[in-house]
C-alpha cells in the first residue's frame, strides 16, 4: 500500500511563509483618557505598550527601537521619572524623522512633545496637548503605513 508523501511548501511550512501584514489601528485621545479612568490606569499601560509595538513596526527601516512598557516603567522608577521624558522625546522624534518615508511632514518633533509635557505642566493641560500631538502624528503615520501593506 503506497501512502502519498508531501513535500514542504509555503502553505505547509510556515517558516517559509512571509509574515502576515500588521494593520496599525487608529487612536483617540478621548477614548484613551476615558478607558484609562475606567480601568484605573491599566488601559493607559496597555496603550503605551501598543504605541511602542506599532512604532517599531511602522518605523522598522530606521534601525532604531522604541523600548516597551516594562523598560519604560522600570527605568522611570530608577531615574525618578527622567527616563520617561527621554522616552517621550524619542517617540516624538521617531515620528518626526520617519514622516518623510511616507510623504508626510510633521511640524512637531520630540522637543515639542517634551516642552508640552514639562513646561506645559505649569498650565495643567500641557501633557494632554503632548499626548494629542503623539496620537495625531501616529494616526497619520499609521494611515500611510497601512496603505503600503497588502490586504489580509
Amino acid at each position: 500500500m503506497n501512502t502519498p508523501t508531501t513535500t514542504p511548501t509555503a502553505t505547509t511550512n510556515p517558516q517559509n511563509a512571509p509574515p502576515p501584514a500588521h494593520h496599525i489601528g487608529r487612536r483617540s485621545l478621548l477614548l484613551c483618557l476615558l478607558l484609562s479612568i475606567i480601568t484605573l490606569g491599566l488601559y493607559g499601560l496597555w496603550w503605551i505598550h501598543a504605541l511602542a509595538r506599532d512604532l517599531n513596526t511602522m518605523c522598522a527601516p530606521d534601525g532604531k527601537r522604541t523600548s516597551g512598557l516594562i523598560v519604560l516603567v522600570l527605568l522611570s522608577i530608577i531615574t525618578l521619572g527622567i527616563y520617561s521624558i527621554f522616552w517621550w522625546y524619542g517617540v516624538g522624534e521617531r515620528l518626526y524623522q520617519n514622516a518623510g518615508r511616507f510623504n508626510l511632514k510633521f511640524s512637531e518633533s520630540g522637543t515639542t512633545i517634551v516642552l508640552w509635557q514639562v513646561l506645559g505642566s505649569l498650565i495643567l493641560i500641557g501633557p494632554l496637548v503632548a499626548l494629542f500631538i503623539v496620537i495625531k502624528n501616529t494616526n497619520a503615520l499609521a494611515d500611510a503605513y497601512n496603505k503600503t501593506q497588502p490586504a489580509p
